[in-house]
């Protein structure tokens, strides 16, 4: 493990994981380069912002379940390969119905350089802490598509209102949305903001 960075589930009491690309459901279909385990991994200053964000939410009844954060370049860079490999269908029905794999790339749902790999963005979404089922949110994560944007006007008005106070409580915790993914968030203030990480996740 790099210095700096930690496995969030040790200072995160109670947080809930899926590591979605150490499985074989995500968009590639198979596990991905630099996931060995299914655990997930931040900076230090990413762990930080995610005990306050962990606290905002519980006053609301909610916990948090992290799908990703920092992310081995060597994922990014299978992430591009596969955009140009064929298309088999595997995949495209649940993750990126309306597109072609090269989109991915230029609509802005996969970057070749990602704040991930700086150990500053996450994924992640709200559980309801007396129930534990996940807040609905119109959409699963990873899903490519305008669906997933902020304010697309095609989720109902539970699901928006969910997405509202996922927002709120990670930007009161320091953090940036992304428009085009409602589950991704980075620290407005990252620790290593040119600096591209590659050690595997084990």
């Amino acid at each position: 493990m790099e210095r700096g960075f930690l496995f969030l589930d040790e200072v995160l009491t109670g947080v809930r994981w899926d590591a979605k690309y150490a499985t074989w459901d995500n968009f590639t279909g198979m596990p991905v380069d630099g996931y060995g385990v299914n655990r997930v991994v931040g900076s230090l200053a990413l762990a930080n912002g995610l005990l306050d964000a962990q606290a905002r939410a519980a006053t609301l009844g909610f916990g948090l379940l992290l799908w990703d954060a920092y992310r081995p370049q060597r994922a990014v860079d299978r992430f591009l390969e596969w955009s140009t490999e064929p298309e088999d269908g595997r995949t495209k029905p649940g993750f990126y119905p309306n597109i072609e794999r090269a989109q991915m790339i230029t609509n802005g749902y996969v970057a070749p350089k990602s704040g991930h790999s700086r150990g500053s963005a996450v994924d992640l979404t709200l559980f309801r802490l007396d129930s534990g089922e996940l807040a609905a949110m119109g959409g699963r994560h990873d899903l490519m598509d305008e669906r997933s944007h902020h304010g697309a006007p095609v989720v109902t008005t539970v699901e928006a209102e969910n997405r509202r106070t996922l927002c709120s409580i990670m930007e009161h915790s320091g953090f940036r949305r992304y428009d085009c993914e409602w589950w991704h968030y980075s620290l407005a203030d990252e620790p290593y903001p040119d600096t591209y990480f590659d050690f595997p996740i084990a």
